[in-house]
């Protein structure tokens, strides 16, 4: 196993001159020996870029890839000592299950029983004991991928496990089997594993640590109620969460927050002054907050903004309240016990609180208010 350090760019255009033309703007990322982490973020962000150069795939343009402070940047994946899971099943159809687990181990010389040992663990492990002896050709690509995953896991000196959207030609049921057994054999074996996906499902039930990617670049990191409550950027923020964060334009007037042509009074509210400080610096920002911290409150109580009601739908879990401010949408998540309004009601919504964000222009985060008098 290995701590993976990458300080680098990568574009696969010569001579990029704009953000635009490169597939990883520069970053400066470490991923820690025996970690479990997610690339998570929509196609084409550079989530399969950054993987392919971790495993030797592909050299980065600029900067350097480092194994556990060694420079492995011009190293191939042999030397490099990786194993990767690519999303279609990479197996020997003419070899039985049992003889695909051992392929790698058998390449490196290991000892019969030693190699019998690894195989029927990994084996188990993925629920595959009892097909060990099938040929690979008969057999469904839900196990043929299984067989793919348990490839990767079988070497036990490898310095990490590489997947790039594994669980694509799985069953939607065994791929939450399956999310929940990866996450059990990390926690068993105690590999660097990194996992790329654009569902966020699957990040947040896998790894510890996130790494959310958006048009190149890295724009957070960090454990899943980190990316929740506390998103650095708003497309954190927009792309985590179900639904993603309300975002309203904002004006400080004074101790007044203008929201939809809304004055909302700040005198007592939960933002200090240290915060109203740095907003009042700019002449326009953006208000974040999760629909599961909007809350109904009571008409014309201070602190709060008139909202119409556009739909009411009920999930199942709970009701997705959508309102219109001033031609802004602003969605509330429910409780499935409360009782919701109507199509066409007038509410007043509460919207700061200990939870809400502020964003500058650039989309960076300003500060998280804190939790005051």
């Amino acid at each position: 196993m290995a701590g993976i350090t990458l300080d680098l760019a990568h574009a696969y255009k010569a001579n990029p001159q704009q953000d635009s033309d490169y597939a990883l703007l520069p970053l400066k990322m470490a991923f820690e020996d025996g970690g479990a982490y997610a690339l998570l973020g929509p196609s084409g962000c550079g989530k399969t870029t950054m993987l392919n150069i971790m495993s030797g795939l592909v050299q980065p343009s600029q900067g350097t890839v480092s194994f556990d402070g060694r420079d492995v940047t011009r190293l191939s994946p042999q030397a490099r000592n990786i194993a990767q899971v690519f999303q279609f099943p990479v197996i020997y159809d003419t070899m039985t299950v049992a003889e695909n687990l051992a392929f790698p181990l058998k390449n490196r010389g290991l000892a019969a029983a030693r190699i019998q040992q690894r195989v029927g663990r990994i084996a188990e492990m993925l629920e595959l004991s009892a097909q060990l002896d099938q040929r690979a050709a008969g057999l469904t690509a839900d196990a043929k991928q299984k067989i793919s995953l348990g490839r990767g896991l079988v070497r036990e000196d490898v310095s990490a496990v590489l997947f790039d959207e594994p669980l694509t030609v799985i069953d939607p049921h065994l791929k939450w089997q399956l999310r929940r057994k990866l996450k059990q054999i990390h926690h068993e074996l105690g590999l660097t594993l990194i996992y790329v996906t654009h569902d966020q499902v699957e990040a947040l039930t896998f790894a510890d640590q996130i790494v959310v990617m958006s048009r190149g670049r890295a724009v957070q990191m960090g454990a899943a109620d980190a990316l929740f409550e506390r998103p650095q950027h708003m497309f954190v923020g927009h792309f985590i969460g179900s639904p993603g964060m309300n975002f309203l334009p904002a004006r400080l007037q004074g101790q007044d927050l203008i929201l939809g042509g809304q004055r909302l009074s700040l005198a007592g509210s939960a933002l200090g002054a240290a915060m109203l400080a740095r907003l009042a610096q700019l002449a326009e920002f953006t208000l974040g907050v999760r629909p599961e911290y909007v809350q109904l409150r009571p008409a014309q109580q201070p602190g709060c903004v008139e909202v119409q009601v556009s739909k009411v739908q009920d999930v199942g879990t709970y009701w997705l309240i959508t309102t219109q401010l001033a031609g802004q949408t602003l969605r509330v998540r429910l409780q499935p016990q409360a009782r919701p309004p109507v199509a066409g009601d007038r509410v007043w919504l509460q919207l700061l609180g200990e939870h809400t964000c502020f964003y500058g222009a650039d989309e960076q985060l300003i500060t998280a208010p804190e939790v005051l008098a």
